[in-house]
């Protein structure tokens, strides 16, 4: 039974007031594709640091295109790669159109464009080079692709070939109509390109200088061109990539684009995107809300992407070609994607999650190790912590069965014995793990001091607190996959370790404050101390962000500030706390620090979980009142859209969960918490067949308060529901209002 208003004398004003500001019924218009709402420029320009791509791909597959310029701003495009790699670590095979006479300086040139004349949509991309008066359109299959270049009619009409690495390269044309091309990415990673043009064309390099006409060029930086003849308008290019082998990328080629033209493959492509943002369904909003929503959505199938070809793949864990039924995945960022990315793919395509813990698996398999950020070259060691074990265990508890769920436990359990916890390293524990081990917390210098560790990075640091809090969830990770495999001595070990957050509480400072290695507190400020992000002791953010770092124990941490009136204070005081300083002097340490909200960065992940911690304190209504404001403020339609580096789909998955009304706030427990949704209905289509309905009655943008609630026609009044009642088909039924109902959600 819900229980009735405690905190309002006058409940009949509400009540009237809320009545009076009910939102009549919207008049229904013709049902719209929600593709529509999808825009690939939304954050293309940064507060401070990366700004999002606008990548035209098949969701999660091999085959991504975005034009190489500096940003959204620049106005020159200087080539148009047949393949982004890597979501921010690089491409290969660049291609010019030219209308001048081939010269060295040609593949110098740069293309002028115009904003208003470019075309992206998530299967299509087209843009209009404004000097040069050349058209040039893109689309992608999985392993393949389709460039089509319209050129004036009274033009010379070459497209210009280059790479963007710096190992061995090779071109070679055959017959004036078909290419194969081989690149080397990232020092030793073969990449194979196969591909044919519509017309026939003479064929050529540069040597130093000198353009030399030829049907094949070697040698590092080789540059290579193709000249149609002048009657020739529209050039077509189709072609496929491999990192098997040449005779592979002919395969793709053969599969993908042989027979497949580009409109037709244009069409195909946006019937996969239409199906695949059409999985949600909302009702209600405004059109600005629809458009980050499912702007945000497209942006979560970014990553990871399928490397499979043909039942092989090639491993940059062990550098090996290897045979396998099932698709293999590269390209996450753990430290970012296992806080809302994975969760959310969890519920969308559980299927495809399996795949990709399955290839943590092999990764692990094949290198030793478990992954932290697994990209095509290996794992690239990057931020701190083994979130690939939260993301594990994450599925696992939510149900996924198929990977090797024992062969991941030794991995997760290795890494957690064994691994180095150095930000930036990988492979085997060092004499700073020794102390974590033994005195369960990661050691810091104290300000001036020399650092004495070689494995330690000279610009990554120590970053001690951020190393000690995110062990703590890793290893709580192990701990309770531990109990769910019937392993009680590994459980009671980590989940002792689990516990290690507590060890760096500053009772003082209200803090998580590092110590060095004989446990002697650190003096520090923690809202500025640390150099460069912070990074002698937290990472990329300050203390005030690292105070909450503990999802895994919300109540152990809720004990430790003094219960839960001192944990709400807390809260409140993060967004109302200042920078004591100018912002030019804050960001000028703290750039990562973006989407300010006094102390709180919403640019940055470690901070996505902390506005619902008010769900933990008898003042639910406050994560209403933030999420809200949050989405508002720092999630717009526009090019400025995005607070922070989004890192493909890391940030999204946050506005997707946020919109919907909902958050996993501790991956690794099957329970999600409650926000405000932003629409009146939000339909998830499961896998299952089954549906997830969120109905928040009267929402708008002003009502954003609930005021009751039902799970499946019974009343709930606790801010959670599990992920078994969401996968069984629930409906979860709000009462929305302009004013909190501050008794609401207090039954936990």
């Amino acid at each position: 039974m819900i229980q009735p208003f405690k905190k309002l004398t006058n409940y009949s004003f509400i009540l009237a007031f809320c009545l009076h500001s009910l939102t009549s019924p919207a008049q229904k218009s013709p049902e719209k594709d929600n593709l529509q709402y999808v825009d690939l420029r939304i954050g293309n320009v940064g507060q401070l640091l990366e700004p999002t791509r606008p990548t035209v791909q098949l969701p999660n597959q091999m085959m991504r295109m975005f034009p190489v310029r500096q940003d959204y701003l620049d106005d020159q495009i200087s080539s148009f790669p047949a393949i982004i790699v890597s979501h921010r670590l690089g491409q290969a095979f660049a291609l010019r159109p030219s209308i001048q006479p081939v010269s060295a300086a040609s593949w110098k040139h740069k293309m002028a464009y115009d904003h208003d004349l470019e075309v992206l949509r998530p299967y299509y991309y087209s843009t209009y080079l404004i000097d040069d008066e050349v058209k040039v359109e893109f689309v992608p299959g999985k392993k393949a692709g389709i460039y089509r270049f319209e050129f004036p009619k009274n033009s010379s009409k070459s497209i210009l070939f280059d790479q963007y690495n710096n190992g061995e390269g090779s071109w070679k044309f055959t017959g004036g109509k078909e290419i194969i091309a081989r690149e080397i990415y990232h020092d030793d990673i073969p990449v194979y390109l196969y591909g044919t043009f519509s017309e026939v064309g003479k064929t050529g390099s540069l040597q130093g200088e000198n353009v030399v006409s030829g049907d094949e060029a070697k040698g590092k930086k080789t540059k290579a061109y193709i000249t149609f003849p002048g009657n020739a308008s529209a050039i077509e290019f189709r072609y496929a990539i491999s990192f098997v082998s040449a005779e592979q990328a002919k395969k793709n080629f053969e599969t993908e684009v042989k027979n497949t033209g580009f409109d037709e493959l244009k069409k195909a492509g946006e019937q996969i995107w239409t199906k695949t943002i059409g999985q949600i369904r909302v009702e209600g909003g405004t059109e600005a809300q629809k458009r980050s929503f499912y702007s945000s959505l497209y942006r979560t199938y970014e990553r990871m992407v399928d490397i499979s070809e043909d039942n092989q793949y090639y491993s940059g864990y062990d550098k090996k070609i290897h045979t396998s039924n099932r698709p293999f995945y590269v390209d996450d960022w753990t430290w970012d994607t296992y806080l809302a990315h994975h969760p959310l793919r969890v519920i969308l395509n559980p299927a495809q999650e399996e795949d990709m813990l399955q290839s943590f698996v092999h990764m692990y398999e094949q290198s030793g190790w478990m992954p932290t950020f697994p990209v095509l070259f290996g794992d690239h060691a990057c931020m701190n912590g083994f979130h690939s074990s939260v993301t594990l265990l994450d599925g696992y508890r939510k149900g996924l069965r198929n990977f090797d769920i024992a062969k991941a436990y030794e991995g997760m359990k290795k890494n957690a014995e064994q691994a180095t916890m150095l930000p930036w390293r990988n492979g085997p524990k060092c004499e700073l793990d020794d102390i974590y081990h033994t005195k369960g917390f990661f050691p810091a210098l104290t300000p001036g001091e020399k650092e004495t560790v070689k494995l330690v990075d000279g610009f990554e640091k120590r970053q001690a607190v951020a190393v000690t809090l995110g062990g703590s969830y890793d290893d709580w990770a192990v701990g309770q996959l531990a109990k769910d495999l019937g392993k009680p001595a590994d459980f009671q070990k980590f989940n002792a370790r689990a516990t290690n957050y507590k060890n760096l509480w500053n009772e003082e400072k209200q803090m998580f404050i590092p110590k060095d290695s004989q446990g002697k507190w650190i003096a520090i400020d923690p809202k500025f101390d640390g150099g460069m992000g912070g990074r002698d002791f937290y990472d990329e953010n300050n203390g005030w962000t690292y105070k909450w770092q503990v999802q895994h124990d919300v109540n152990g941490l809720i004990s430790l500030m003094g219960g839960k009136k001192k944990f709400e204070s807390g809260l409140d005081q993060l967004y109302r706390e200042g920078l004591g300083r100018s912002k030019y002097e804050f960001w000028g340490k703290f750039p990562d620090a973006t989407g300010l909200v006094g102390q709180y960065s919403m640019g940055n992940e470690p901070s996505f979980h902390i506005p619902y911690l008010y769900n933990f304190t008898d003042s639910p209504w406050k994560t209403q009142k933030r999420i809200r404001f949050l989405l508002d403020v720092w999630f717009k339609d526009n090019i400025f859209g995005i607070p922070g580096d989004e890192d493909g789909g890391g940030m999204t998955a946050f506005v997707v969960f946020s919109s919907m009304g909902f958050y996993p706030i501790t991956p690794g427990l099957p329970v999600y918490t409650i926000g405000s949704p932003v629409f009146e209905k939000v339909t998830i289509d499961l896998p299952n067949g089954k549906e997830f309905k969120v109905i928040a009655k009267n929402c708008s943008v002003i009502n954003k308060y609930i005021q009751s609630a039902k799970m499946n026609g019974k009343a709930l009044n606790v801010p959670t529901f599990t992920h078994e009642e969401l996968v069984n088909g629930g409906t979860l039924e709000l009462e929305m209002c302009p004013l909190p109902n501050k008794s609401w959600g207090m039954g936990r």
